[in-house]
This record gives C-alpha cells, structure tokens and sequence, in this order.
C-alpha cells in the first residue's frame, strides 16, 4: 500500500476519528467529484483500492480516471488495476499454490535471484476444507471415523501446508475440521474494513475458489480467480481488469412464508442466466433487500459463479452490522467499521432510493412470485418448480442426450430392479433417491434453512416417518457453530433418527467427497441402467461431479433433501401425493410437516446466538490436536521427496531462462478433442474419485499403491503427473470424435482409441502441437487451475471454442495456452469444421488485445478467429510464457 508523498491522493488523506490522527483513511468524499456518488458501490471499491495504492507505476492516477469515468467507459473494455486486501485459498487449491511457491523459489534461485523474495506480500489464508469424504454415515461415530481416515489418507499434502506456513509470511492456515472456507470467511475471517498500518480501507479478496462470491452478500467484494492469478496477487502484483459493467438487481415484494433462501437463488440463478451476466458485476438493491438476511444474502452471492456473474454485491447495511453483532465481532471494530463506511458513502439504506447508483442495466424480482423449487438434473441454471419435478424428471428421462435428456426408451421407463441390503429386500427404479446430503456453505451458512430442515426432521418422525436405509445419508455443516445450534435448539437428534448424522466439516458431497454407495445399490443401478437419482444443497450438479453412479442430481434446500430422502425418489408430486403414511395407514403430505418461516425465525432468534461463535472461533486455529502435533520441516526451500505421490516439484519451470523467446505460430495441429457446449472444468480436470481403469489410477498402481489408497484426483493435486493424466479423465466427458460419453478420444494418425492422456503422449512423442475445439461456455464451473496445468502438460496450445467461462479463461492465459474464439456468427459447423484436419494459426510478431489471427487448415480452407487476450498486461504474460514465468523472471532481476 502506497502512503509517501509519491502518491498524487495524499491531500485526502485524514483521521477517522479527530482524537487519533494515527489511524487514517483516503477519503473519497473530498475527491470533490460529483461521479463518484453516482458510481455503483461495487465500483466504488474499485476506486478506493486504486485511490490508495496509486504510485503512478503499477496503479496509475490515470487508472483513477478510468473508474470515476465508469458511466462512461463501461462497455468499453477499459483496463483498471485492482490491488485485492486479501486471498483465500482452499486446500485443494492450495496445495497447487504451495507448490508452485515451492517451485518457483528453486527456479528463482537458479536463476542467481533470492528465492525468498517468493512470498506472499499481502494476507492469505487458507482452509483445509475439502479433503473429507463421506466414507461413513448414519452412524453417531461417522464424524471421526471420517475425520481420522481424511488424516491418514492426507498426512502427506498437511505436513506439506504446514511447512507453507511456517516458510511464507502472511499465510496462515485453518486446519481440517474447522468449517468450509466461504463459511468461515463470513462468520470468522471476513475483517469489512481493514485496519492495518494505520489505515482503514474497505475489505476485498480474491479467492482460489469460484464460490468466494458468498462473502458479497456480507459487503465485502470478492470473487474466484484461477490459482495461477491468486498466486500473483500473493506475490504483489495486481490483478489486471477490464472495468466491469454493473447489473442492478432491484428486489421487492415479501417472499411467501414457505419459501426458502434456496428457492430465491436459484430463481435469481434462472433469470440472471437468461439476462446474461457474464463477466459482470451484479449490485443488490431496492426494499426487498432489506427483508433478507445476511445468510439469505450469501447464499443469492455464493451462486453467483452459476449464474454467471464476477460478483454479487450487497453493500452494507444495518442489517450487515446486526450479523457482525450476532456472529461475535468486537464492538471496537463495529464503530470504526460503520463510521468508515458512512464517511467515505458506502453505507447503504436499501430504503433510500437517493442512494441508489447509476448501473448499466436493470432488472427486478418480486419475491411474492417465488416458488418452492429445485434445479437439476444435470446444470445448476436449469430451475423446476417443486409442483412440475415429476414431470419434468419423466420427460427428460426419454428426452434426447443432453443437458434436459437421459435417452432412456420408452419400455424402458418403468424399469424395476429388486435388491438386498442388510437382509431387507427393497427396490430401485429411475428416479430412485440414492444420495440425500445436506452439503455446502451455499446452503449450511443459513440458520433459517438449517433449522427448518431440523424442524422437519422433527416433524417426519413425530409422525412415524423415516429414510430408507440403503440412501447414502449424511449432514456436513460449513463450520461448528451449526452444530452447536442445532443441538442446543433440539433438532439435532431428530436429523440423526432420519439418518443425517454430521459426517464431517467440509465441502463433501458437494465437490464430489461422496464417498462410495453400497455395492447392492450400484450393482442395481448398473443391472436395470438406472437413472438414479442424487439430492443435495449444493451449488453444483454437473455430470459425474456428485457420483458416478448417479445420473441425474438435484440442487434443493435442506427441507427439501429431508423431503425427498424420505419419499426415496424425485418421481412425486407432493401436492398431490404422500410423502408417506404413518403406522396407523394416515397419509402424510409434505405441507402436514413443513415449517412456516416465523416458526423457523422463532427458534433462530433463541438459539443463534453471538457466544456460540465466540465460543467455536476463539480456538479454531488449535482445536485439531492430531494438526497440532503434526510435525513439519521448516525450511525454506523445500526438500522434494521423489518417492512422493502427492508432493512433486511440477515440471513448468524447467530450462527456463531470463530471455524471452519471440511468440511462435502453432503449425499443422492436430484436434486432440472435439466438444461441444458446457464442457466444466470438472470435464477438464475432475476433482472426484479415480477410476480404477485410468490412465492415473496405472500410474499409481505402477508406485506400489492399492486402489483403496488412491483417494481423489483434488487430493492429488501437488503431483502433476497425476493431475496430467488425470486431465479429461471424466467418465461423462462427451467427445464428438466418438459420439458418446468416455474419457477417450481418437489418435487421428493411426484411428486408435485411447484415453485422452495416452493419445496426448502419442503426439507429444511426434512432437505434434494439440488443439482442443468448443463450443459456448469452455470451462465453466469451478476456478480450477488444474483445468488449465493439465491441458498444459498434455501438449495443447490453444483452445478454439465460441465462448470461455471468465475465470477458466484467464487460466488459460496464466499458462501461456492461447484461448480463440470463433468471431460472431461463427461455429465449428458453420465453418464446416470436423475435428479431422490440420490447423496452423498464424502468431504475429506485433500483438495487441483482442485481436484477430488467421487459422489455416491442411484442406486449404483459411478463416480468421479472436485471439482472447484481452489486455496488455495479458500479452505480457503470453510473451513470458505463463504469469509465473513473468514473476520468476520480474523476482530474478530485482
């Protein structure tokens, strides 16, 4: 942070409070410049980062122009800098961050420079979140059991994280157990305003995971950026933006008193998809704000990555303050945070329409039209009303392959498959409930959704009702202050009843940790080729992301997982159907057992109090005694174990030099895969389970280890010949070369098929550059960095695709791989495009952003794409091979 004279702001620096000039702030108010009340609040930040680092070389008064100018230069593709307060990482991203460090201080001090001038300059934290699996359930000791087994299989990556915090400064490290980071970033290590250095400034991140959008819903901007970028952001250097439009979001109207935050967001998830959000900022505003609380807010923030959206911004307001009050801040930091806020105009009254700012657009929501709903089967933006998700379920079942379709023949659709479990015969058919998880900070950070599904649960069995055995159960709250409420309230034994036990603290079924079904329930669903059915309140329901074995997922409230687990399949119509009958043969209906919100408010304003979070935060950092007595090395450089198979030095750095080469066209490519649209970076660079014929699972195999020993590809993530190999490994990867879902494609040369990472060896071998061609929306999903190493490493050069998920696309460009574009209009069947030739794009010497390159095919057939760099600082990169190539090289010569 700049605070010499050298910054031209300097005149508007002042006291906050007249009794302590030590402790200061740039007050944007006496900027004397009428633009800045009409800017967004979002923007605002954006302005006060820039205001306050400005020293005329990496943020420029130049760049503080541009975003007072915002109304302006919006829709220009206008290039700001953006200093972030803070990052958070997560451990399955982490870990790859900690490596590349690790790796980069080697090559910075091969290079003649000082390998610790590797490290981070500003804050970052990192939770160890996503390592858990549901290996156990509904069993009250599933909790350590899981917990005791995520340590053995994970000693190796913890002892690694440790030794990253004790080598690098400003890292500090919540240990498993703890919570999943997005919850404890709300309730624990959100800050709202700075106070460092004697400067207060308003809080802000970037995280390591596309859902760090949830802390917007607290005020605090924030969004995913791929680990590459993060790592830069660590180590100085801004993050390079194009200055955002900003959608206003206007909600009114008072949302229907059996409707939950669930049903809002994915309603807000459907709409925003429709309206186009992509790489923007999206700013809440207007008098329905104010009937929601902070938990509702993060929620409609923490999907902001399903919609679209780079953020999701509520500003903050007195309810804001009224959370911080609840989840135990001190008084000290609610005064400065509220009189900062005030006097530099970001408070905000949802009431005052005064307040509201200039957006580029507007768009609205009555909450009164909110209806109970789900999304599935296979993409969070695909929204069902509750009242239709029979239906919907059976058309879809015979519908075309797709993103609506299972393909399933008509004689097909009434198929019934008897099996045992525990010396009880049951049944499976499609639509069978297998997997039933209360799961994700999207949904376990809310009170209110929490304890109606505890007061259900109550409810169900009250009136004699219970789960099906055989349907893989469990309940993973995002941090232990849910526990604690949902014992103190008296729900939690009715939940345990219905099978939900707490398994875990963790992201768990969400990210895929769903751990393995019963062998009886997957012999049926193989036997009958079921499409079987998964239920969680997550974020996320992607193909092959929850569990191979189910087809068909479902995002919903926790209700209404309870709902469904009970029913034991999506295949009901609860308007009209039972969800069971008691043992007297009374019929009960889903609205016989659903709690009213002012029920569920009653209880929370007992039960979710302000010592319970005091009491779960005051010792999170020391509350896991097997982390405490975890030892590691301390050392600063560090010592590789070639025997590892997690830790392994990656290999990007080899043979590099201070001397830039001049940037080369990609001559005579081969495809390496032919997609079509959607294809997630969990397509790309799965995070879930390894398979046992995988080109990864032979490697491990190779070293000496047992399948029970492979654990997950996000586990493995600090060792890249496992994630290369790993990379396109999905089983529901849908490759046009073969016309079916398979982790494989064609070797063009020779016509054979092979998994993805052999073929890529192949050619790599004729030392033959890779293509990969797309359709719309590459990428998208979770800020996996890996989706970018991977392809990397396989040899792939650019990817040809209609359009690019913001953050998969900056990946690409932090490894150096060139993200085309076809121009508007155009297609890969347009172009008449097989996959089958050869391709030669043409890299000129002189680059600029965004501009145009021919490609050439062997056919003769010539046609121009957008090469996506979409800034200077981009094409700096690209030159330098990667952005960490840029910081070795920019450390090195310092």
């Amino acid at each position: 942070m700049s605070t010499t004279v050298s910054n031209p702001f300097q005149h508007i620096v002042e006291p906050l409070n007249p009794e302590d000039p030590k402790q200061q702030f740039y007050n944007l108010s006496k900027l004397g410049d009428s633009r800045y009340e009409r800017l967004p609040f979002s923007i605002r930040v954006l302005l006060e980062s820039a205001v306050r680092n400005c020293d005329e070389f990496l943020v420029k008064s130049s760049d503080v122009e541009r975003i007072l100018s915002w109304k302006e230069t919006q829709t220009q593709s206008v290039e700001v800098p953006f200093r972030p307060a803070r990052v958070i990482l997560q451990d399955f991203t982490g870990v790859p961050a900690v490596v590349d460090f690790a790796a980069m201080r080697d090559a910075v001090m091969k290079l003649g420079g000082d390998p610790e001038k590797i490290n981070p300059v500003c804050p970052a934290d990192l939770v160890i979140d996503h390592s858990i699996q549901v290996d156990f359930n509904r069993k009250s000791d599933s909790l350590q059991k899981n917990q005791d087994l995520e340590f053995d299989r994970n000693r190796e990556r913890f002892q690694f994280l440790k030794w990253g915090s004790k080598a690098f400064r400003n890292m500090r490290i919540i240990p498993p157990g703890s919570g999943i980071v997005h919850q404890v970033n709300l309730e624990y290590l959100a800050r709202v305003v700075f106070n460092h250095e004697g400067f207060f400034y308003p809080d802000s991140l970037v995280g390591t995971d596309s859902h760090t959008t949830m802390i917007d819903g607290l005020g605090v901007l924030g969004w995913g950026v791929g680990g590459i970028e993060a790592e830069a952001v660590m180590l100085g250097q801004p993050i390079s933006m194009v200055l955002p439009e900003v959608v206003g979001y206007k909600l009114h109207g008072t949302p229907d008193k059996f409707i939950t935050s669930t049903d809002i967001v994915l309603t807000v998830t459907k709409h925003l998809r429709q309206v186009g959000v992509v790489g923007k900022f999206v700013e809440f505003f207007g008098p329905g704000v104010a009937q929601l609380s902070i938990a509702d807010r993060a929620t409609i923030a923490n999907m902001c990555p399903e919609y679209g959206a780079t953020a999701a911004f509520f500003p903050v307001d007195d309810i804001s303050i009224q959370y911080l009050v609840q989840t135990g801040r001190d008084a000290e930091k609610l005064d400065y945070i509220t009189k900062y806020l005030k006097a530099v105009a970001m408070f905000r009254d949802y009431n005052d329409v005064s307040q509201d700012p200039d957006f580029t657009q507007v768009v609205e929501l009555d909450l009164s039209t909110v209806v109970p709903c789900c999304s599935g089967p296979k993409r969070p933006q695909d929204r069902i009303p509750v009242s239709d998700m029979k239906t919907d379920f059976e058309t879809c079942l015979g519908a075309k392959q797709g993103f609506k379709g299972f393909q399933m023949p008509a004689e097909r659709h009434s198929a019934a498959v008897p099996f045992q479990f525990n010396g009880n015969e049951y049944t499976l058919s499609h639509g069978s409930v297998v997997i039933a998880a209360i799961t994700s900070c999207t949904n376990t950070s809310n009170p209110s959704v929490m304890l109606g599904a505890g007061l259900l649960a109550k409810k169900a069995i009250e009136c004699g009702l219970s789960v099906n055995p055989y349907i893989k159960t469990s309940l993973s709250p995002g941090s232990g202050v849910v526990t604690y409420y949902l014992k103190e309230s008296g729900v939690m034994d009715y939940l345990s009843q219905l099978g939900f036990e707490v398994v875990g603290y963790g992201c768990m079924t969400c990210i895929g940790n769903s751990g393995p079904l019963p062998d009886s329930v997957v012999d049926a669903i193989t036997q009958g080729d079921l499409v079987a059915a998964g239920i969680l309140s997550g974020n996320r329901n992607f193909e092959g992301r929850v569990h191979p074995n189910t087809r068909a997922n479902y995002l919903a409230s926790p209700p209404l997982v309870i709902a469904y687990a009970i029913a034991g399949t999506v295949r009901i119509d609860f308007e009209s159907e039972p969800i069971g009958t008691t043992s007297e043969g009374k019929e009960i209906f889903l609205r016989d057992i659903w709690p009213t919100r002012e029920e569920i408010q009653a209880v929370e304003r007992t039960f979710v109090i302000p010592t319970m979070f005091k009491e779960v935060y005051e010792k999170i950092e020391k509350v896991n005694e097997r982390w405490n007595s975890l030892n590691a090395p301390s050392d600063k450089l560090y010592t590789w174990d070639p025997q590892s198979t997690y830790i392994k030095s990656p290999p990007f750095f080899s043979g590099l030099t201070m001397e830039l080469q001049p940037p080369e066209s990609i001559n005579d490519a081969y495809v390496l895969l032919n997609f079509g649209d959607s294809v997630t970076t969990d397509h790309i660079s799965p995070a879930g389970n390894i398979a046992r014929n995988s080109a990864a699972a032979r490697y491990l195999t190779s070293r000496g280890l047992t399948p029970r020993d492979y654990n997950s590809y996000g586990s493995r993530r600090g060792n890249d010949a496992i994630m290369s190999r790993g990379t396109f490994a999905n089983i529901r990867l849908f490759n046009k070369f073969l016309n079916k879902q398979a982790p494989q494609t064609i070797h063009l040369p020779t016509g054979d098929t092979l998994d993805v990472f052999d073929a890529a060896e192949r050619y790599q071998q004729s030392a033959v550059p890779l293509l990969v061609l797309a359709g719309k929306e590459y990428g998208s999903g979770s800020s996996r960095d890996w989706a970018a190493k991977g392809p990397f490493l396989l040899g792939i050069k650019a990817v040809l695709a209609e359009s690019y998920e913001r953050i998969h696309r900056s990946n690409l460009v932090g490894m150096g791989v060139i993200p085309l574009e076809y121009l508007p209009g155009d297609t890969a069947d347009s172009l008449g495009l097989t996959g089958r030739e050869r391709y030669t794009v043409v890299i000129p010497q002189q680059l600029t952003p965004r501009m145009l390159v021919d490609v050439k095919l062997d056919t003769g057939k010539t046609f121009q794409v957008r090469m996506r760099f979409d800034t200077d600082v981009e094409l700096t990169y690209f030159h330098h091979g990667g952005i960490l190539n840029y910081m070795i090289r920019k450390m090195s010569a310092n």
